[in-house]
């Protein structure tokens, strides 16, 4: 029956994305209490899953992004001889199961699964996509959470905000006293998970020196450049080169 499987062969090749969408999220804040237009302990679990589907899943990609419910993982180096039905499965089944362990949650989580080809180039050009994507989820959830607490329901709410541009949402939470541009980085911008090596002074008990090792560790960045500036595009061909 082997012969029966659809795309079972299909394969990509390197550098891609794998993209990580959370399925009916939409229930867990109630369910669970967090917090709105934002929570800490969502954030915290997302971050949670993105070090373990860094560190300890054996996909290996190079770094994870997430903001919201959302996870990209950035590949140079495919699992599974870059199968694509292989990789989005388990990355996919992998996180949704990193994401349950770490809210302690006593029903199923799933997230479903993309890849997107990229070149070093196009690399750059999704991330600051991604986190312009951020930008607007994050005027979004601020501003309809705003009407909501006036005494507007949610469908009325989001079907005033759709295509508000930008800055009218900016304006909308400024009338309100919030000002958007103050709020935390990570919830602007999202989060960046990635291995990187650090020195750690040690101790040879052969020669009874003290020395200097390198060491891998999975860190967290919540204090992201706005990758569409300068700075920000200098910080992306840094980590999308591996520099």
């Amino acid at each position: 029956m082997d012969n029966f499987e659809i795309f079972a062969n299909l394969a990509t090749i390197p550098p891609v994305f794998v993209r990580l969408d959370g399925r009916a999220f939409h229930g867990l804040t109630k369910k669970y209490g967090f917090a709105r237009p934002f929570d800490d302990r969502f954030s915290a679990a997302m971050v949670a899953a993105c070090r373990v589907l860094v560190a300890e899943s054996g996909l290996a990609p190079v770094f994870a992004y997430t903001f919201s419910d959302e996870i990209s993982l950035y590949f140079t180096m495919l699992p599974f001889s870059g199968r694509v039905e292989k990789i989005d499965s388990v990355a996919a089944s992998y996180a949704a199961s990193a994401l349950t362990i770490a809210l302690d949650a006593d029903e199923p989580l799933a997230f479903d699964s993309r890849i997107v080809q990229a070149t070093p180039e196009t690399a750059i050009a999704y991330m600051t996509g991604r986190q312009d994507e951020a930008w607007r989820n994050h005027l979004n959830a601020y501003c309809q959470q705003a009407l909501i607490t006036e005494g507007m329901d949610a469908a009325d709410a989001a079907a005033r905000l759709k295509g508000m541009p930008a800055q009218e949402l900016h304006e909308m939470m400024h009338k309100r006293g919030v000002n958007l541009a103050k709020t935390p980085a990570w919830q602007r911008r999202g989060i960046l998970v990635c291995k990187k090596e650090v020195e750690k002074e040690g101790f040879n008990p052969v020669t009874k020196e003290h020395v200097t090792v390198s060491r891998s560790r999975v860190t967290e960045d919540r204090e992201l450049p706005l990758f569409s500036t300068p700075e920000g595009q200098a910080f992306l061909r840094a980590l999308i080169s591996g520099e």
